[in-house]
């Protein structure tokens, strides 16, 4: 089955074609150049752009894969969570082509395309396995026992890890967005220059995030060695490379933690935020300790791509799922609860 994907949830106009468990064509058209002058994404600009890009980007993602309209069996786009205005545009696109097409659409939740991403890479997961998807919106560990049976563990209870980046890289002045230019930074810095204090939690056994405390004690860390002037460039790569190495080891050891409870064969790293070296690396090593087998995708199928979508959705479209044409953006859902 052919299955054309558009993915629009935030600041990244996505498009792409799978046939079974191939990729045909995935193309990004992102909007640094223009949310980057105000340091995060502006949510009518980023629609504006996602109108201007997504019919282009789908005749593109078809002329890559040597196909037209003609050859596509089903239409699947990213409904929630995402920015509103967003998602309306990718969503609205996909309506038009499968009714004016008559083929089936499906709309597909963006974490549950973050969740079957590696499997465009590995093939199927066994199960039961954990899955992270951490991004700029989303922290979340997820147990997953069948394709799409899946049941959250825990979730951050304030900033998402993607966002503690953006704001720390900021505080920095290391730009926007956040979580690569720290990454960058952090190779020149020691991570072992600063400590943070990992979060606790009242309720035992917790497995949710937080990463308030740690970018309030960036704050205060920063004023205290601004106060005499400028902070040095090497006070800025230790912070980078501290910060970065304190929110991975958190990520992962709370990773390794879920997998215990449920017994998991295996870990999937997911998201954004996925592609962060440091928190790559780390994820690897710590799952081998521990004797789960990790999944990590390749960095263009970690961050906002179509290619998961439309994986997703063929699976569902195959499964006999369709999706009414009246279904509607979501801007906040959570899967799994």
């Amino acid at each position: 089955m052919r299955v054309l994907g558009i993915e629009s949830s935030c600041d990244e106009t996505a498009a792409a074609v799978v046939s079974g468990e191939q990729v045909l064509a995935s193309l990004v058209a992102t909007q640094h150049d223009v949310h980057e002058r105000f340091g995060g994404v502006v949510p009518e600009l980023a629609s504006r752009r996602h109108m201007e890009n997504v019919v282009p980007l789908v005749a593109a993602a078809l002329t890559d894969a040597e196909l037209t309209l003609d050859d596509i069996d089903g239409v699947a786009a990213t409904y929630a969570p995402g920015l509103v205005g967003s998602l309306l545009v990718g969503l609205m696109a996909a309506k038009a082509i499968a009714y004016t097409r008559g083929i089936p659409f499906i709309g597909v939740n963006h974490l549950d395309g973050h969740l079957n991403a590696a499997s465009l890479e590995f093939g199927p997961i066994p199960h039961p396995h954990v899955g992270l998807v951490v991004s700029g919106g989303h922290t979340s560990l997820y147990a997953v026992t069948g394709r799409f049976d899946v049941k959250l563990l825990g979730a951050t209870r304030d900033d998402a890890a993607g966002e503690a980046f953006d704001k720390v890289a900021k505080l920095l002045g290391l730009g926007y967005p956040g979580g690569p230019a720290i990454d960058r930074m952090a190779q020149r810095g020691d991570p072992k220059a600063m400590r943070f204090t990992r979060p606790k939690f009242s309720q035992e056994g917790s497995l949710d995030f937080s990463f308030s405390g740690i970018k309030t004690a960036c704050l205060l860390k920063h004023r205290e060695e601004s106060k005499n002037g400028e902070v040095s460039g090497g006070f800025v790569a230790d912070m980078a490379a501290s910060f970065q190495e304190a929110v991975a080891s958190f990520l992962v050891e709370r990773v390794v933690e879920g997998a215990r409870k449920i017994g998991a064969k295996g870990a999937v790293l997911a998201g954004g935020v996925a592609a962060n070296r440091r928190l790559r690396s780390l994820f690897e090593s710590r799952c081998t300790e521990e004797g789960l087998t990790p999944y990590i995708p390749p960095m263009e199928l970690c961050t906002d791509n179509a290619a998961m979508i439309a994986h997703v959705g063929r699976l569902k479209l195959e499964a006999g799922e369709r999706s009414p044409l009246t279904l509607n953006a979501v801007a906040n859902m959570e899967i799994g609860i």
